[in-house]
């Protein structure tokens, strides 16, 4: 697990443009039970999640459609969220960072790490609105 105040700036990068942070699998089932769409950030310390998944995410939001709701866990830190958040992503490995889009809780797209690692944050980004344009 990871100190509480080294994960304290990650964990705002998304916090502070409106995702919710889910700290117990009973979280993560009733945001994923909620009517509509529903983003679901596996944020991570690596540097991938700091260079491309956290700003993709980010950008992503700039779109005409976007998902109702917006959260996300933090893997090495919300254990039982996370694994809670993974159980719903089957039939995908577990992998962190990871991006999941989910619509009236059923998984409708998903972005692996091996998505998010290497790719720009702006490839990311037009992955999720394209995403967001289908199903939201």
């Amino acid at each position: 697990m990871y100190p509480a105040e080294l994960v304290k700036p990650m964990r705002e990068d998304l916090t502070k443009i409106g995702f919710e942070e889910l700290h117990t699998a009973e979280a993560v089932d009733t945001a994923l039970a909620k009517e509509g769409t529903t983003l679901v950030v596996v944020n991570s310390v690596c540097g991938c999640a700091a260079a491309n998944a956290r700003p993709g995410a980010r950008m992503s939001l700039e779109n005409s459609k976007k998902p109702d709701h917006i959260v996300t866990v933090f893997a090495g830190v919300d254990k039982d969220a996370v694994n809670q958040a993974r159980q719903h992503m089957v039939p995908f490995p577990p992998s962190s960072p990871c991006m999941a889009l989910f619509k009236d809780g059923e998984l409708v797209h998903m972005l692996e790490r091996h998505h998010i690692e290497g790719r720009p944050a702006e490839m990311i980004a037009d992955n999720l609105k394209d995403a967001y344009n289908a199903n939201c």
